[in-house]
């Protein structure tokens, strides 16, 4: 299968990637940024299988051409992960990234006969109902707040009504607190997960502080890729919103532990009385998990990796790849 990802370069997208690849379907990466040196080492066994073009998702130009290609699928990914800073100083950008460029692709993709689109969008469409001591369903009402939780559910929400009026397959999925290999700082993410910022803390030598144990839902990188595959191959699926998340609870702490286990010396921990925590947990309270049951009781979907495992994975990728920066 042809397979297009747009914002391919990025952490979400190199990791979906992979999967695909390893699948024998033939990717094209799309993304403002070049496709890291790094992933171009992992990737040449698929050389023939893989090409990666430099555009920008809004030029309207550019993303026409690049789908008239042909794809039996496409995968929705290019995003601007914006802070409260970036909302009030930039919002045009984030609406135009995060949603005005998906309308041209649809319909272009529509228009040269391709059978499928994956909408990656995010649990932050639950918006200030994520705060609940309840599993997040997909019928679960939303009330989005910041402008990337904002134009997710209205990407969404565009999809599903294009799909049924046109009597298109535009799946849409919501995707938990990810982390995993290639992920990084960049003009288009500005916080990384908590994950990210132990594995940097470790790297530079320093000790990772909490500002609390920050339970989640956390979701490893190829776990994501593996459920987008699934729902990129399935015959029929029944629904047009999936949740994408472990399903299981687990502290970034007790990761950062287990990641401590590995490199004796390091230390992850909670910030004592008056000390300023290094590691951003993206908000002061920790959000509902999401539910998996739809995934799983279609396809019998589960995620692979859990804390420790998640855990001792990322350290042995970033053991073999970190002598190359643009593996950060």
């Amino acid at each position: 299968m042809r397979i297009l990802i747009f914002g391919g370069a990025g952490f979400v997208g190199l990791n979906i990637a992979t999967t695909l690849l390893a699948r024998g379907h033939a990717v094209t990466l799309f993304d403002r940024a070049a496709l890291p040196p790094a992933a171009r080492k992992i990737f040449a066994p698929h050389v023939d299988r893989l090409t990666a073009v430099q555009g920008d998702v809004t030029d309207r130009q550019a993303v026409e051409q690049v789908i008239a290609a042909g794809y039996q699928a496409i995968i929705l990914g290019a995003a601007v992960t914006a802070g409260p800073e970036r909302d009030a100083a930039d919002p045009e950008t984030i609406l135009r990234v995060n949603l005005l460029a998906q309308l041209p692709i649809l319909t272009a993709a529509r228009a040269n006969g391709v059978v499928r689109i994956i909408n990656l969008s995010s649990g932050a469409a639950y918006g200030t109902n994520a705060f609940r001591n309840m599993p997040l369903e997909e019928e679960t009402a939303c009330d989005p707040v910041s402008l990337y939780a904002i134009t997710k559910f209205a990407s969404e929400k565009v999809a599903a009504r294009l799909a049924a009026l046109w009597q298109y397959e535009i799946i849409s999925v919501r995707l938990s607190a990810v982390f995993g290999p290639w992920e990084r700082t960049n003009d288009v993410r500005d916080t990384p997960s908590a994950q990210a910022q132990i594995l940097a803390a470790m790297q530079e030598g320093r000790d990772a502080v909490l500002p609390r144990p920050g339970v989640r839902d956390w979701i490893y990188g190829p776990d994501v890729a593996e459920a987008v595959t699934l729902l990129i191959e399935a015959a029929k699926p029944r629904h047009r919103l999936y949740n994408i998340s472990t399903g299981v609870e687990w502290s970034a702490l007790q990761w950062g532990q287990e990641l401590a286990a590995l490199h004796p010396g390091f230390v992850c921990r909670l910030a004592e009385a008056g000390e300023a925590p290094t590691v951003d947990l993206h908000g002061p309270v920790d959000r509902a998990p999401l539910s998996i049951s739809r995934l799983a009781q279609e396809f019998g979907w589960r995620a692979r990796f859990g804390c420790a495992d998640s855990a001792a994975d990322l350290n042995a990728w970033w053991q073999r790849h970190r002598e190359d920066p643009t593996c950060d």
